[in-house]
């Protein structure tokens, strides 16, 4: 359990939600600020997106949580180019921020959505803290001419979020193994991360703390929207995660089909000198491979991939003969996949 410093209020004053009477009973969240003490990424995510999708849709929403060790891209982003999947492996972190950052999510109409304007939200929150920062062109927060948040988007409808961590105490050597990734002869149709130096606010101000931080983000979020209500504390282990759309949310994110079968169609060319040839080539599309052209070998071994999960393939599965060069070039192949480095 986490500990809090929140200014709290009677529990019956921080209802969750209201319920319609009836068969056809339906669950709303009726807060402005949601704090989640979950360290579940499924958990969050999903309660994020249901939050944006069932909060009234002209009020606005503040979300905060802290994650445990996982990895989160973009849906529209490579895995296999973004990041170093076998250094997530070996550290246990699932892909789905690495511990030590806090998430923020501001939830606007969209008429009224300015990208500009949330960044100041938490831009002020850290000049609370004490910390000289400011706001680049891409609306990262930045101490120093290093970034210490990134954000994302998102506008469905009539509403609109911005999604962002804040770098607090990240392990930033951790975070350097897991996005340091090779791979410049894959293109790919997806959108690539700006890679940009990092750093911690604990490196200016060494009293700062999640606590400290989503504190002021409170604050600020209050004053910029006029809203009064104090934080609604809520947990996966609330009547909350028995929601339906939460549930099949925290089900779906850690399946295959959404880390690896949203990926954007790729292109990736490897080269291994063999005696008959050094050139060859995957195409695939939702992580699933369309092609492979293996230079001075016959096509059987790469027609047999073709419709398979790039990165996980058994043996079993390709119904070929693996003996003499298929063999030698399969092993090579295989562990290409599954190297992710």
């Amino acid at each position: 359990m986490i500990s809090f410093s929140f200014r709290y209020v009677p529990s019956a004053a921080r209802r969750l939600y209201t319920t319609a009477s009836g068969a056809n009973s339906v669950i709303t969240p009726t807060h402005s600020i949601y704090l989640s003490t979950s360290t579940n990424p499924y958990f969050n995510l999903s309660f994020e997106d249901w939050l944006f999708r069932h909060a009234p849709q002209k009020e606005p929403l503040l979300l905060l949580y802290r994650d445990a060790p996982c990895v989160v891209i973009g849906r529209n982003q490579n895995p296999w180019k973004e990041v170093n999947l076998r250094a997530a492996r070996a550290q246990g972190i699932p892909v789905g921020t690495t511990s030590g950052n806090t998430n923020f999510s501001i939830h606007v109409p969209r008429t009224t959505f300015d990208r500009g304007a949330t960044a100041q939200v938490v831009l002020r929150a850290v000049r609370a803290l004490g910390i000289d920062a400011d706001v680049n062109e891409r609306n990262d927060i930045c101490v120093g001419g290093e970034k210490a948040s990134g954000s994302a988007y998102k506008i469905v409808s009539g509403r609109a979020y911005h999604h962002g961590t804040m770098l607090i105490t990240t392990r930033l050597e951790t975070l350097g193994d897991l996005l340091r990734v090779d791979k410049d002869t894959m293109i790919t149709k997806g959108v690539a991360s700006v890679r940009s130096p990092v750093c911690n606010l604990a490196q200016f101000s060494k009293k700062v703390s999640h606590e400290m931080f989503v504190n002021a983000v409170v604050d600020s979020f209050k004053a910029e929207y006029g809203v009064h209500d104090e934080p609604c504390i809520v947990n996966d282990t609330d009547d909350l995660a028995r929601i339906g759309y939460i549930q099949r949310g925290m089900a779906e994110l850690p399946s295959w089909d959404w880390a690896f079968g949203q990926t954007p169609e790729f292109e990736y060319t490897i080269k291994k000198p063999f005696v008959w040839g050094d050139v060859h080539t995957f195409h695939a599309r939702h992580g699933v491979i369309l092609s492979c052209t293996l230079q001075g070998l016959d096509s059987e071994l790469g027609k047999a991939l073709e419709g398979k999960r790039y990165g996980f393939i058994e043996d079993e599965e390709l119904g070929v003969d693996l003996s003499g060069r298929r063999e030698v070039v399969w092993a090579w192949l295989k562990e290409e996949m599954k190297s992710y480095d």
